[in-house]
């Protein structure tokens, strides 16, 4: 049997933890001088992917 293909941009976008997978957030990018500092400030970190969302992350990277 072939070994499957990962989905290239999903394994760009998340990353495996011990817990699940992190992402980094949305928004953060351009257009930042309308959005305050307080909310690019809690833009920056990386953020645990919803629990609902992970049978679709594992099934995109199989390997991982």
């Amino acid at each position: 049997m072939p070994k499957m293909k990962s989905c290239s941009g999903a394994a760009k976008r998340f990353k495996k933890t011990a817990n699940g997978f992190k992402h980094k957030q949305s928004f953060t990018s351009h257009i930042l001088t309308k959005k305050s500092t307080k909310r690019k400030r809690q833009l920056r970190p990386l953020l645990q992917v919803h629990a609902a969302d992970t049978k679709l992350i594992k099934r995109m990277l199989p390997y991982i």
